[in-house]
């Protein structure tokens, strides 16, 4: 299989998991049961001479240095013997390439060779001294790590594969000639075609019948990726050593070596350099702008729509070159007259909208958040005001770019000429409101009209002037002082709704912002044929900056196929009624029932709200109730079940596998809080009747009832003592090292906790399989159920003294949730994962040395 792009351009490209935010964790350290170490002696340190050993005894260090050489080394331990398992593999596609390039060099002094010595030498250029460079380390690295102890030494072997990059160097400059070389010799020898396509590398150094057959040229490409990697294993070592150990001086050092040979390299081509410009868009009166993003020939442009009395105006900001003041460039205008919001003919195939992943979405916020969380502590640090200009100009273009990528909801737009414009935006309630406007003014509207080059160029001008948004809303533009938004969750009881000219069938679904833009959080039952509505359903939403709740209410269209629908695709119940409500921190912070009306143009909408913060709602309480489910050790559940899984868990999922497995939103949706209480307190006094009252019980109070069981529990299902070594795990750069250490750690945990994770890892799975119906993809998944089964008993904290402490506190907060959202998502996205039996009794998986 070939590989894109030069050799060198794959020095160059972030590999994945680095650089991200989500691959970054605080430094944790986690005391293993049955783990002993052996100090390592001067036998232990064969490249020590007696000199050496003579003035490192003589330098011994104190009993605190000793417990600073103690930090870390578990997981200096986990890294190394990532590094063993990634070595073994690297070693046999290294073997691979060995296999036939002996025996090809035999026959080519004979009388009918395969290839001559000189395309022999050409392809195979470098792999014996490779070979040989990394055979030496791993025999240099296993006895010591099979050994371990805090004062293991292992930086002279990475310093002295480090000093072995010449190797490399003239492997790469030697690459395109080796395939060029190849591919033709393939073309005129079938042989060496048959060679070159079967090559065979072993799975792992256990496994010697296993194999798996590889490609010359994805054999050749392998060590040009492999060198790129060995500045990430290096920072992920040194990571975890600390100042005072003697490796950390040698790993800085090859660290050294390894970034001046890649800038080496770099310094010979232009990077390749992405840049996002934002653009802004600034007579008539002016009655509403806004930012909006327009689908242009399938990409996402950034523009400043002006409402005005008698048109719409789309505008994109013109690149200033030095001046200080705004330009708008006309993109196009609608007379109010000539517009309308009718869809375009069934017939024609309405412009597809191109969706970002949300895992590209959540890598935005990931930078968003290490961003916010560098600027506070340079701030803390009293830095120069460069650097955080620096990382200001980084934070505004990752919003911008999230701003731009995040609205996938079609607001179409036509003009009577037959041109139609397509924006997308985040939320039903925006739609809406233009819509509104637009409508409304159009009554007033009598005649078409077009404007000149003068005139739209003062039209356009003006709007610098006119604007009422100014700026891109993004957390950038607002003041240090600012309210960061709540973090934490929201009950909202939706009570009734009164002001309904007539008798529908309605229901309400509730909005709230997150990142500068709006999700759907809850949608209460539909009560059918009626003027005043009454719902009185609890909901808990989860709040992640937020400021806003918004409140729509919908009439239910059952006959949808008499409608016409606006923009293919979208709801075609009707909005009857919007409106929304500032969520002040002042008032809600004392955590009690707030009561509110939302006012909707004659309907009136009666809310109760509650907030809780974060330090609040992430506490896990235990049950004091013993012999109950919720708030009760795993453990405890199972053995008193006699059960490898607990029970709660196995009705919730048979439940949802049964009728909710279609479901739209399923585990994101939130169900009615009453509900789950009920199904809550009957689950824990072991109520027989439990399974009839799930059957009669809407799907989604199921599915929060399974949730709100696993963030109940006592510990998290990944236990306290693993997560930190999970939340390292994850941010292992080398894919090899990091599976290796996150199946070994998977494995450890105790035995309830992991069939548990496996039974419900599977069910995920099967519901990800109905993502088409059900919209619920693994990543969706693994944001709902990530921080649930991950986060860490919280220990009591102090409120927050000022805001610029707020942000940070959130800021961090939300790369801890980035993170147990990514561990879950490798597990999610593994293939297959060993069972518990079958622990693997070796260096990589061992719990004991």
């Amino acid at each position: 299989m070939a590989q894109p792009g030069s050799p060198r351009d794959a020095l160059f490209g972030t590999p994945p998991g680095f650089g991200c935010a989500s691959d970054r964790a605080e430094e944790p350290r986690r005391p293993q049961d049955g783990l002993s170490y052996i100090d390592d002696s001067p036998a232990s340190s064969p490249h020590l001479g007696s000199k050496a050993r003579g003035s490192r005894d003589a330098a011994e260090p104190s009993r605190a240095s000793e417990l600073d050489l103690e930090k870390g080394s578990e997981m200096r331990k986990w890294v190394l013997s990532g590094i063993l398992a990634s070595e073994e593999t690297y070693l046999s596609h290294l073997e691979a390439l060995l296999l036939p390039m002996k025996p090809l060099k035999a026959a080519a002094t004979t009388s009918q060779p395969v290839l001559t010595s000189q395309q022999v030498e050409t392809i195979f250029f470098k792999v014996p001294e490779l070979h040989e460079i990394h055979k030496g380390f791993y025999d240099g690295l296993l006895p010591r790590v099979q050994q371990w102890g805090p004062r293991q030494r292992v930086g002279d072997l990475f310093q002295k594969l480090a000093s072995q990059l010449g190797v490399y160097r003239a492997f790469v400059d030697n690459y395109e000639v080796a395939v060029e070389t190849a591919e033709k010799c393939c073309q005129a020898n079938a042989q060496f075609a048959e060679i070159s396509e079967n090559l065979r590398a072993r799975s792992n150094k256990e496994a010697k019948d296993q194999t798996t057959k590889n490609s010359l040229e994805t054999l050749l490409y392998k060590p040009v990726d492999r060198v790129t990697r060995s500045t990430l294993v290096l920072h992920d070592l040194l990571k975890h050593t600390p100042p005072g150990h003697p490796d950390h001086p040698l790993l800085q050092d090859a660290l050294r070596i390894s970034q001046n040979f890649l800038s080496s390299i770099n310094e010979e081509i232009t990077p390749r350099r992405q840049s996002m410009t934002v653009k802004k868009g600034e007579h008539r009166q002016l009655l509403k702008d806004s930012f909006m993003v327009e689908l242009v020939e399938g990409a996402r442009k950034l523009r400043h729509v002006f409402l005005f009395t008698d048109l719409l105006l789309c505008t994109k900001l013109k690149k200033q070159s030095g001046g200080k003041t705004q330009q708008y460039d006309c993109k196009w205008y609608i007379p109010l007259t000539d517009l309308s919001f009718q869809t375009v003919d069934e017939s024609e195939a309405a412009p597809s909208i191109p969706l970002v992943l949300d895992e590209e979405l959540d890598a935005m916020k990931i930078k968003i958040s290490q961003i916010k969380s560098d600027i506070q502590r340079e701030k803390r640090a009293n830095k120069g005001s460069k650097a955080i200009e620096r990382l200001r100009k980084k934070l505004s273009e990752q919003e911008s770019l999230l701003l731009l990528m995040s609205p996938n909801m079609a607001f179409r737009v036509h003009s009577r000429n037959g041109k139609s414009y397509t924006f997308l935006i985040s939320s039903d309630y925006e739609r809406a409101e233009w819509r509104e406007s637009v409508r409304e003014q159009q009554k007033k509207c009598f005649k078409s009209f077009s404007l000149t080059s003068v005139e739209l160029q003062m039209l356009t001008n003006s709007c610098v002037k006119l604007q009422t948004v100014h700026s891109i809303p993004l957390t950038i533009n607002k003041e240090d002082d600012e309210s960061p938004g709540l973090y934490g969750f929201l009950n909202v009881i939706v009570h009734s709704a009164t002001g309904f000219k007539q008798s529908s069938s309605l229901y309400c679904t509730l909005e709230v912002d997150s990142f500068g833009y709006f999700v759907n959080k809850a949608k209460t039952r539909v009560y059918r044929d009626t003027a005043e509505p009454n719902w009185n359903e609890e909901f808990e939403i989860e709040l992640e900056g937020s400021q806003t709740l918004r409140v729509l209410c919908y009439e239910k269209c059952y006959h949808k196929t008499r409608l016409t629908k606006e923009d293919g695709g979208e709801n075609a119940d009707r909005i009857v009624g919007k409106g929304q409500a500032q969520l002040d921190p002042q008032t809600l912070q004392d955590r009690d029932w707030q009561r509110t009306v939302i006012a909707m143009n004659g309907i009136e909408v009666k809310l109760s709200i509650k907030f809780t913060s974060r330090e609040f709602s992430l506490k896990r309480m235990p049950s004091r109730k013993q012999t109950g489910v919720f708030g009760v050790k795993i453990a405890v559940v199972t053995k008193r079940e006699r059960s490898k899984v607990p029970y709660i868990v196995r009705q919730c999922v048979e439940e949802i596998e049964r009728r909710g497995m279609e479901e739209v939103g399923i585990y994101r949706v939130s169900g009615v809080a009453t509900d789950i209480q009920a199904l809550k307190a009957a689950f824990d006094v072991n109520n027989k009747d439990v399974s009839v009252m799930m059957s009669e019980m809407d799907v989604n109070a199921i599915a929060g009832t399974l949730k709100l069981y696993f963030r109940e529990l006592p510990e998290p299902l990944f236990t306290d003592e693993f997560y930190p070594n999970f939340a390292e795990g994850i941010a292992l750069s080398d894919p090899v090292a990091k599976e290796s250490c996150m199946l070994s750690l998977l494995l450890s945990l105790p035995e309830a906790n992991l069939l548990t994770f496996l039974f419900l890892l599977d069910h995920l799975k099967r519901v990800a399989e109905k993502e088409t119906v059900n919209k619920m993809s693994l990543h969706n998944l693994a944001t709902v159920f990530g921080p649930t089964l991950l986060r860490p008993s919280e220990k009591e904290s102090k409120p927050p003294a000022n805001p610029s402490q707020a942000i940070s506190m959130t800021d961090s907060w939300s790369l801890e949730v980035m993170s147990q959202v990514q561990v879950l998502l490798y597990f999610l996205q593994l293939e297959a994962i060993p069972s518990p039996d079958s622990r693997r009794q070796s260096v990589l998986f061992s719990t004991e040395v």
